[in-house]
């Protein structure tokens, strides 16, 4: 290892003599590109302005012109233009939209929604023509199509002004920062002369600056920020020993995140434990009710009741698959009320939205029973005269939410907050108490699992009133392709 470190501190001089040149040129090199922005904004504006501009004739005029000689039998309409119109319209439109921002972008939204009503107006005109109306009516609707034509020129001229208005803002800024560079100029070569006496100082800094970093970095690692890193050496010297602290920092890192997926996948092993122990009770009335439909003759039922029950287990099992197709998971909650709706009778109604395209979304499995089950036993069954369990699906972009509703009792303000504050203890559920009335391991195995398996902060959110209990929750849409390779997945 080289000592003395002159090379060094020459190389500093030199970025030190180098660093006045550029901060020099700095302050010129930053105006003439703000001012090739500001310039390129301005020709933008004018682009979007000439382009708006080249509709309003179409709308104002043309196209209504072009339906009256549809409308007398001049032209047909698919020889008229005027569905090839109204598509440049709204392309131009589109894109006039994806470039604006401000209050033109809202002049804009509301022509391009009118253009919408005036492409409604456009096929009443071609489907009046078609079932042969008067030509009254015809001309009464064409009429419309001008009036909703001129509308959109308004809201076109509304967004020119707004245009015209941001351009003078441009300018004016511009003007301001040609001012200020000006004045930076002038500052900076101010300091350039002062920093030639500094140097001296600032070498000796540099020096000492350096040892800090790395007493800093490896304060940081030794408190546990494995990702923080020593950079920006500036003495040679120091280079190799940098270079070390963060290849060791590399290693504890890589062992950390070792340690934590190894945490993580044995807490998804004990979660599976407790997932595959089946409700025995569950199954011994099950098996009870059977018997007892089938002492009773109603072959019916009982044929029923063994397909929900197979369905029920087949789905919970799922071959060791921890996804299954979302379809599954609603199956699997409709045959566990299908037979608890045979068990109780009038106390409980039950409804389960399955909307559509949901066959090739997968989801973690036997997120929703543990939900129906405590709606059922701690909602439905402590109320007089019974109520209703809704389980219903919604999406949004690559979003579903899932809620379980029920019309039973609810809970009180201080059982709510029971349940909420047991969600957030951090230790597993396997030894989850329940909590003073409601199905703590249940709501706990499924709010760890949402947060573990999908890595969120938050799992099952509830709202409780004297009408009933509300128990939500939302995960990403993922697709068979996207499942991790190491999860187990169902085929459907």
């Amino acid at each position: 290892m080289r000592r003395g470190g002159m090379t060094s501190i020459t190389g500093q001089i030199r970025r030190s003599v180098i660093s006045i040149a550029v901060l020099l040129t700095v302050p010129a090199v930053i105006g003439l590109v703000v001012m090739m922005i500001y310039s390129s904004r301005t020709q933008a504006m004018i682009r979007r302005m000439d382009a708006a501009a080249e509709m309003k004739p179409a709308l104002e005029t043309t196209i209504a012109e072009n339906l009256f000689s549809v409308a007398a039998g001049r032209s047909s309409f698919e020889e008229s233009g005027v569905e090839e119109l109204i598509g440049n319209t709204d392309s131009t439109l589109d894109e006039l939209l994806a470039e604006t921002e401000g209050s033109g972008h809202l002049q804009l939204t509301i022509a391009r929604r009118t253009m919408d009503t005036m492409e409604q107006y456009v096929l009443k005109v071609r489907d009046g023509m078609a079932a042969g109306l008067p030509i009254q009516e015809i001309e009464g609707m064409v009429d419309e199509v001008r009036n909703v034509g001129r509308l959109v020129t308004d809201m076109l001229d509304a967004f020119t002004t707004e245009e015209i208005k941001n351009a003078s803002e441009i300018s004016t800024r511009l003007r301001v920062i040609l001012i200020a560079t000006v004045a930076a100029e002038v500052i900076l070569l101010l300091i350039a002369l002062l920093r030639t006496g500094s140097e001296t100082r600032r070498l000796t800094e540099s020096i000492h600056t350096t040892i800090y970093s790395l007493e800093e970095t490896v304060r940081k690692i030794a408190e546990g920020n494995f990702g923080d890193r020593a950079r920006g050496m500036n003495v040679t010297e120091l280079q190799e020993l940098s270079e070390q602290i963060n290849q060791m920092a590399d290693r504890l890192e890589m062992l950390i995140d070792q340690v934590r997926q190894k945490q993580d996948n044995l807490s998804k092993a004990e979660l599976r434990t407790m997932q595959a122990q089946i409700n025995p009770h569950f199954l011994y009335n099950t098996l009870d009710t059977i018997v007892w439909q089938a002492e009773s003759g109603k072959g019916d039922e009982v044929v029923q009741l063994t397909r929900n029950l197979s369905d029920f287990f087949r789905i919970s099992l799922s071959a060791g698959a921890d996804w299954i197709p979302v379809t599954q998971e609603l199956k699997h909650v409709s045959a566990y009320l299908s037979i608890q709706k045979i068990r109780y009778r009038d106390i409980l109604d039950y409804e389960v939205e399955t909307p559509d395209g949901l066959e090739e979304i997968y989801m973690l499995k036997l997120l929703l029973q543990p939900l129906v089950e405590n709606a059922l036993y701690h909602g439905i069954k402590n109320k007089r005269g019974g109520g209703k369990i809704t389980v219903r699906v919604s999406r949004l972009n690559r979003i579903m939410t899932f809620r379980v509703t029920d019309t039973g009792k609810g809970m009180t303000p201080e059982q709510l907050r029971e349940v909420e504050a047991m969600l957030k203890e951090e230790t597993p559920t396997a030894q989850a108490v329940p909590v003073s009335g409601h199905t703590g391991f249940g709501l706990r195995n499924v709010d760890t699992r949402i947060r573990l398996y999908y890595k969120k902060q938050t799992g099952l959110i509830f709202q409780s009133g004297p009408e009933g209990t509300e128990v939500s929750f939302t995960i990403p849409i993922r697709s068979r392709e996207e499942i991790d390779h190491d999860e187990s997945l169902s085929r459907g």
